[in-house]
């Protein structure tokens, strides 16, 4: 998602989300640019940082994503793109929505609404105040908003649960911030 111009920056940013699909963890980062090599940074920072093992990815068709370009979207990898080659090196199947259907990225599409209805709200006086708002809105949407598919429990909670039962699933301890753990 593009991000408004901010008047110390030389250029617009780019937003990138992941989104768990299980938990309704959600990761972003503001890029300079909308590029492969961007897109490969965002993935490597995403593995980093995610408390779980990353297995699989959504991503839409795009450029930064794949150089894959058959209309179905199930031409195989051709093992040149930065973001299919970080994938593979990470053992992470890179799966493609289909052609002009972006509502099979749901979750993000309707995270990025909420998103688009924060910059529609808010003035930012610089490019680190937007920065440090949607890192804000991202502890809030993780540690404070409950999730009515997950039973109302915020997706850090959903985490902290899934690992007593499954910490094979994980590679780090979940944090519930902020406040102490119980």
């Amino acid at each position: 998602k593009y991000l408004p111009q901010m008047a110390d920056e030389p250029s617009r940013g780019y937003l990138f989300v992941a989104i768990d699909r299980a938990s309704r963890w959600v990761y972003l980062e503001v890029r300079r640019s909308k590029t492969a090599d961007a897109a490969r940074g965002f993935l490597k920072k995403l593995i980093e940082r995610a408390p779980f093992h990353v297995t699989h990815v959504v991503t839409d068709n795009g450029k930064e994503f794949t150089d894959r370009f058959a209309a179905t979207g199930e031409r195989k990898p051709t093992g040149r793109h930065p973001f299919d080659r970080l994938c593979a090196d990470h053992g992470i199947e890179h799966r493609l929505i289909r052609p002009k259907r972006p509502q099979t990225n749901g979750m993000v599409e309707r995270f990025n609404g909420r998103i688009a209805d924060l910059l529609r709200t808010r003035r930012f006086g610089s490019g680190a105040h937007l920065k440090d708002t949607l890192r804000d809105y991202q502890r809030l949407y993780n540690h404070q908003i409950g999730q009515k598919a997950l039973g109302h429990r915020t997706p850090v909670e959903t985490l902290k649960a899934w690992q007593q039962e499954r910490p094979d699933l994980f590679r780090k301890h979940v944090y519930k911030q902020p406040g102490p753990d119980k």
